[in-house]
C-alpha cells in the first residue's frame, strides 16, 4: 500500500505541474500538452484507486476514457496544426 501511496503522490505532483504549465504556458501547444498530462495523471491515479481498492470496474472506466482521450489528442493536434497555417 505504501508504494501506491507512493505513486498517487508523484501523479499529485505531477498534476500541479502540469497546471502551472497550463496557466503560464506561452503557447497553445504548451497548454495543450499540460492539459494531455493532467487528463493522463487523473486517468492513473483512478488504475491505481483501482489496484488499492479492488475494485476491477474502475479499469474498465480507465480503457475507455483512455481511448476517447487519445481521439481527443489526436482531435486537437489538427486542430492546433491547422491554426498555425
Amino acid at each position: 500500500m505504501i508504494g501506491i501511496d507512493l505513486a498517487l503522490t508523484g501523479l499529485a505532483v505531477a498534476f500541479a505541474l502540469g497546471l502551472v504549465r497550463a496557466v503560464r504556458g506561452p503557447h497553445v501547444a504548451d497548454r495543450a500538452l499540460a492539459a494531455d498530462l493532467g487528463f493522463y495523471t487523473i486517468v492513473a491515479a483512478i488504475a491505481l484507486l483501482a489496484l488499492r481498492t479492488g475494485f476491477s470496474e474502475f479499469l474498465d472506466v480507465v480503457l475507455v476514457v483512455i481511448l476517447l482521450g487519445f481521439l481527443a489528442s489526436v482531435a486537437l493536434g489538427a486542430l492546433i496544426g491547422r491554426s498555425d497555417s
